[in-house]
């Protein structure tokens, strides 16, 4: 079975409607979703990953507790 394409780092910045400086100050501090660093220095997120990390913002949110 083939694995899905991986998300463009503009792909998700899109779908989070964030900034790549808000972006790379999440991942700075160890808050953003996982990504994979190819050997050319681009970014990609699997959807599995970016779909995990929505989840738990929303556990983390008071709404949800």
């Amino acid at each position: 079975m083939a694995r899905p394409p991986a998300l463009k780092l503009a792909e998700v910045l899109t779908e989070i409607r964030m900034s790549p400086s808000a972006f790379y100050r999440l991942r700075s501090r160890g808050q953003a979703p996982r990504m994979i660093k190819l050997p050319n220095g681009e970014l990609r997120c699997r959807r599995v990953d970016l779909d995990a990390w929505w989840e738990a913002c929303e556990r983390d949110t008071p709404e949800w507790r």
